[in-house]
Order: structure tokens, then C-alpha cells, then sequence
């Protein structure tokens, strides 16, 4: 689950092991703690003698330059591009010709097959999932660019004829929940005028094939080199987007259940039981210690979260483990 649905939030509580209200990433504009101070997990396997690098949408303040804990960086100012993007690498900006999904790949490639003496940390965060977006130089935005979610070429009509699946709740409006009840000048009630289109849902499945095949692409090359087993594979989301449950479409700030929970798929034979379905609560925060427990390094002082290994070798749920937890978002 994500303890603050939200992309910066959500990013900062992956990166660090702690709430929201403890790192102070608050919101995907706020400037108030510049994310080069916060203490991340890439910091530590950095100290450690980890080769590290950090590849795409870092989006925790538009500047792009290289925060601390990575040895390469590869990054795009705030949401980044879809096509043709500008990405800080090797020193500067520049224009980088394609599309960004497999712009990335291809980094991420390159990382994983370069021969090195030392273990390494690839953070590979992508643009995909998110839509085209127009900003001022401060980083308002201004709108949805041209095209909103753009997929690669070859995946444009992917899914043409098919109707995206329902929820029960699709288009079914909130009940007791004042704040989504409100009536609102220029905005019409919850409902089935409100969901999202299907086609942008289709749109967003798109982006995601690009993304597969990257995924596909990279445990090629690990297996290639013969690590692939040797190696930590985590696939994680930061948060859920609403496809028309409760009547919601473009927010996902919310403590539903299609918002807050995630995708956490782990792939590492020696110790996690592969077609293993842990039920047990996992939360954004548990990466960060959870990443370092793996690597056998220093862990993180004074964090939220919690390692998820004791998780991964079990056949039930470790007594004393959570049974709640926190969602939060600042207003």
C-alpha cells in the first residue's frame, strides 16, 4: 500500500522508510526540503561500495541534476517528456531523439551490462503511466499536452476493440463522504458523467506494454551476464489511479483501496519463494529497509518502515506483524 498516494510523496516514502509528516515532501510542488538532504536507501548501498544509479522521473522538485547516493544519473525536470525528452545526463541537458520508455530501456541495458568488479543498485523510475504535461518554468502546470498518455508507436492500437474491465463501484457515486458529496460551481456531481474514458485507460495499458518489454529487455541482460539470480529484482508502483470507481477519474490522493493499493512483485531465488503470496500489510515505507536488509548493509536510523523479508520465506503471517496503518495526505 502507499501511505501517501501521491507521485512525490510516494517516491520521497520509498526512497527514505519514513511517513510523509518525517520527510517533508509533502506535495509534487513543494520546495520546502530540497530532496538532495533526504537519507535514501542509495545513499547507504553507496557507502556500502555499491555501484549506483538512478535512470528517468525522479519528480521530487523540476531540477534535474544528480542528487546524492548515485554514481549515474540520468533524470528529466519534474514530469518529464514522452516523446523526444530532455534529460540531465553526463553534465547537462539535452534533447535525446525517441521515445522515453525505451530511451530509459536502453540506459537501463547499458547500466546492467557494464563490466564492473563491484555489486550495483539500477533505480529505474519511468515517465510511463504518466500523461504528456505542459509547465511554466516554476513548475505549474498549465495542462495536459498534446496527445494527454502517449503510448509508443508500435503500441497505438493495442487494444482497440477491447472494453476495460468494472469495478462493482464504477460510476457509483460516494455515500458519507461529505468532501466528495460537495456540490462544486462548474464541476458535475460523482457518477457515470465522471468516469474515465475508456480510451485513456486504454491508453495508459499501452504505455504500460512499452514498460513489459523494458522489464523483459533487462532480465535478459542480467541472465546474459549470469546474474540474474544473484540479483534483486523489485517492481513496485508509487500510487493507484481511479478508473471511474466512486465516479473519480483524474484524482488519486484519496484512501480508497484503487488508489493506495500497489502492484510489489520481488524476484531473488536465494531467498524469496518464488509463486510465494505473502497477505501480510506491505507499505511503500518497507522498501528502503527491506532493500538494505537484502544487501546486507547499514540499515537506515530512525525510519517508519520495516523489512519485508521475515515475509518471504513464510507460509503465514510473522506473529506481531501490523494489522493497520496510516494514510495520509497534506492539504
Amino acid at each position: 500500500f502507499a501511505v501517501t498516494p501521491l507521485c512525490s510523496p510516494s517516491r520521497a516514502n520509498i526512497l527514505t522508510g519514513l511517513y510523509t509528516r518525517n520527510h517533508g515532501i509533502l506535495d509534487n510542488t513543494d520546495r520546502s526540503v530540497p530532496s538532495h538532504q533526504l537519507q535514501t536507501f542509495a545513499r547507504q548501498l553507496q557507502a556500502s561500495g555499491y555501484n549506483t544509479g538512478f535512470l528517468g522521473k525522479w519528480h521530487m522538485g523540476n531540477d534535474p541534476t544528480p542528487r546524492p547516493g548515485f554514481d549515474t544519473w540520468v533524470a528529466m525536470k519534474g514530469q518529464g517528456e514522452a516523446v523526444d525528452p530532455e534529460l540531465y545526463e553526463n553534465g547537462r541537458l539535452g534533447r535525446v531523439k525517441g521515445y522515453v520508455t525505451d530511451i530509459l530501456t536502453e540506459r537501463a541495458v547499458t547500466f546492467i551490462s557494464a563490466p564492473r568488479m563491484k555489486a550495483f543498485l539500477l533505480m529505474l523510475s519511468h515517465k510511463a503511466l504518466h500523461p504528456n504535461m505542459l509547465q511554466r518554468a516554476d513548475g505549474t502546470v498549465i495542462s495536459i499536452g498534446e496527445g494527454g498518455f502517449i503510448p509508443a508507436d508500435r503500441h497505438k492500437t493495442l487494444y482497440a476493440d477491447q472494453t476495460p474491465p468494472r469495478r462493482a463501484n464504477y460510476g457509483v457515486p460516494p455515500r458519507g463522504k461529505p468532501a466528495l458529496e460537495r456540490r462544486i460551481a462548474g464541476l458535475a456531481p460523482l457518477g457515470k458523467g465522471t468516469v474515465t474514458p475508456d480510451e485513456t485507460i486504454r491508453d495508459r495499458l499501452r504505455m504500460l506494454a512499452a514498460v513489459d518489454e523494458g522489464l523483459g529487455r533487462m532480465l535478459e541482460a542480467l541472465e546474459k551476464r549470469g546474474i540474474l539470480d544473484k540479483t534483486v529484482v523489485i517492481l513496485v508502483g508509487d500510487n493507484g489511479y481511479f478508473y471511474g470507481e466512486h465516479g473519480l477519474s483524474e484524482e488519486r490522493r484519496l484512501a480508497y483501496e484503487e488508489s493506495i493499493r500497489l502492484p510489489l512483485l520481488v524476484r531473488f531465488p536465494p531467498k524469496v519463494r518464488g509463486g510465494s503470496k505473502p497477505e501480510a500489510q506491505a507499505l511503500t515505507i518497507d522498501l528502503a529497509p527491506t532493500i538494505l536488509d537484502l544487501a546486507a548493509a547499514k540499515p537506515l536510523e530512525g525510519i517508519d518502515g520495516r523489512s519485508l523479508v521475515p515475509l518471504f520465506a513464510a507460509k503465514g503471517t510473522p506473529d506481531g506483524w501490523r494489522r493497520s496503518f496510516l494514510i495520509e495526505y497534506n492539504t
